[in-house]
């Protein structure tokens, strides 16, 4: 009786394995017939003419697909070119069009030529290059290591930024000038520690009374703070050469704080202690792949959600080996998320990410915008990061950067808003104000995309296709005109960019661009809202490539949420996945970003699966030779 139940239950599910494999083979199998039969001859009829040869516009040269997509390759490019034809930008307006039908067999083979690609054929976990500590991560960790709170770092010279964020190992370059930093700050560091009888307890905890007993607590105290200082059990041989320092000094009749100042100067001037340091695989290594040690994964994850060092739990956990098991990792994330440390997510992932870091650095036109000051400049910025602080406290959907009718607001902000009824300096939850939806309706977004004097529907239009759905337009033609600024007599500001976009060369880019930028034109240079713009009527209204209409941001924002929610998470998490790697992606990374945004469909689009599904991925807890 239990064999024909385990039989019932086994053999459906087997089959089922089976007939899945069997699929993803066919897939496989029939992308490259599939290819010839239908993309290519589309390929040739709307596309060859531009895309040839050597002169190929945005040299792109489809000649070269022969019979095949090479998807494991190109896939990027694919997407894009569905993505144009998709949204029907391309063919140009000017060329002949495809059909309904050949628009439909178009965008569903060349579907089948992105669902081809094998995220099981190779296991590519990538390669981090090694790291230093960038500024942000030095003070932090300078301030957990010992109690002081220093900020020795905010003079050393500004970190390098790479694909947007400045904790990317490949740009993390040391010039000599640093050195000299580093060396003079592991020194102040030393004497700030001897001189501060708290910090002086935390760093060095065992005493004795007898020589003996003194030059073991002296061993003692030097281990443990390198250990801690290095993420990591220093080795006896680490050991004997800390010790044969602070010997060597007292052998120079150093006074005993001087002694202990020059151990600690050594540690945290050793590169070790400047940066991440995780072992390559070796020979023994399956495919030249290793997975990360507990103390490797603990630094990590404590640079990734508090940009400092691993506390003590994590410290334990490494210890043990727990920190290895993917629940274990997911469990801890979720407890650092609702620590107060994980407000370095605010500073440095979204102060990056969506540019707040600028917000304070720009001056709009005084003349044109009287009540802009500093103490509403601050404002703005506070916003947005409160925002996103509400977001990681409340675990809520991700789909609220888009959706929120919500805000946070001080009495300032919110006089610039034209809310009543809010008192105070202290920022609190209130209804979204008219016309308002979401983050890119914060003051602080809508400044950051205008210029000085004016708005700009093409740098609002840009930065949301860059930051928000990941689709970055090339640059513009070097014979292109710049729109001109004070040109009111020609027409609204609308109507000079509809002119500026008649150029066959702009519309291409400018279509999708312009138009999410018109659907912001409610709210001036500085966030204000407006009805009009000088002697014009502000006009918001607007058609996305695809047909969806709209009439001012509230339903903007909608349609990015419901028609390019997909390009939204996969933005989302894309840029995650590389702040939390510490590097830019590649192609196998995909599949780490699939499997993130599944996560985050499967959860409701919560803010910790987005984290807990980047930290459980092969790509965080492994490391591939090359």
């Amino acid at each position: 009786m239990q064999r024909n139940i385990l039989t019932l239950v086994t053999v459906p599910f087997f089959l089922a394995a089976q007939l899945s494999l069997a699929t993803a083979d066919e897939e496989q199998a029939t992308a490259p017939e599939e290819f010839t039969k239908q993309v290519k001859p589309f390929l040739e009829l709307h596309c060859v003419g531009c895309h040839s040869s050597d002169g190929a516009e945005a040299g792109i040269n489809f000649e070269k697909y022969t019979d095949s997509a090479r998807i494991q390759t190109d896939y990027e490019l694919w997407e894009k070119v569905r993505r144009l034809i998709r949204d029907r930008q391309m063919p140009p307006a000017e060329e002949t069009q495809p059909t309904a039908d050949e628009l439909t067999d178009i965008l569903d083979s060349l579907q089948a030529q992105l669902d081809s690609f094998d995220c099981s054929s190779d296991q590519h976990p990538g390669r981090v290059t090694l790291r230093r500590l960038n500024k942000a991560e030095f003070n932090n960790t300078i301030r957990d290591l010992t109690g002081l709170q220093l900020n020795l770092a905010d003079d050393f010279p500004s970190d390098d930024v790479g694909e947007g964020f400045d904790n990317i190992g490949d740009v993390l370059t040391i010039p000599p000038v640093l050195l000299e930093k580093y060396l003079a700050a592991a020194q102040t560091v030393a004497q700030q520690i001897m001189s501060d009888e708290a910090a002086k307890k935390r760093v060095l905890p065992h005493t004795a009374e007898s020589a003996e007993e003194m030059v073991e607590a002296a061993r003692q105290n030097i281990r443990e703070f390198a250990t801690l200082a290095w993420r990591r059990p220093i080795t006896d041989a680490e050991g004997d050469r800390l010790f044969a320092i602070m010997k060597l000094a007292w052998e120079r009749d150093s006074k005993p704080d001087e002694i202990f100042e020059t151990a600690i100067t050594a540690v945290l001037a050793n590169p070790h202690f400047l940066f991440r340091v995780e072992a390559d695989p070796t020979d023994d290594d399956k495919d030249g792949i290793r997975s990360l040690n507990g103390y490797e994964l603990a630094s990590r994850l404590s640079y990734f959600l508090w940009s400092t060092m691993p506390d003590e739990e994590l410290f334990k956990l490494a210890a043990s080996g727990e920190l290895t098991k993917p629940e274990v990792l997911a469990a801890q994330a979720k407890r650092m998320l609702a620590d107060p440390k994980s407000v370095a997510l605010i500073d440095n992932f979204a102060g990056q990410w969506l540019q707040l870091r600028d917000v304070t650095k720009l001056k709009p036109d005084p003349d044109q915008f009287p009540t802009f000051d500093a103490e509403l400049q601050l404002a703005m910025r506070r916003e947005t990061e409160s925002f996103f602080e509400n977001m990681i406290r409340e675990d809520r959907s991700v789909l609220e950067f888009l959706t929120a009718d919500y805000t946070f607001v001080n009495e300032r902000l919110a006089k610039h808003y034209g809310m009543k009824d809010v008192t105070g300096d202290q920022f609190q939850k209130v209804a979204m104000a008219k016309g308002r939806r979401g983050v890119l309706t914060h003051s602080s977004i809508l400044l950051l995309t205008s210029n000085p004097t004016r708005t700009s529907p093409v740098k609002r239009g840009k930065w949301v296709l860059e930051n928000i759905l990941a689709e970055p337009p090339p640059p513009p033609p070097p014979d292109v005109p710049e729109l001109e600024e004070g040109g009111e007599t020609l027409g609204s500001l609308r109507e000079q960019m509809e002119q500026h976009r008649s150029n066959p060369a702009c519309a291409v880019c400018h279509v999708k661009m312009d138009a999410v930028g018109f659907g912001m034109e409610n709210f001036d240079a500085i966030g204000a809202w407006r009805d009009r713009d000088g002697r014009f009527e502000v006009n918001a209204a607007g058609e996305l490539p695809g047909g969806k209409k709209f009439d001012g941001a509230s339903e903007l924002m909608q349609i990015l949420a419901e028609d390019n929610k997909t390009e939204f998470l996969r933005c989302l998490s894309g840029k995650m996945l590389v702040y939390a790697l510490g590097r830019g992606l590649v192609s196998y990374d995909r599949c780490v970003v699939n499997d993130v945004v599944a996560s985050l469909e499967e959860n409701d689009h919560r803010f910790s699966s987005l984290v807990t599904a980047i930290v459980q991925s092969d790509a965080f807890r492994k490391r591939e030779a090359k």
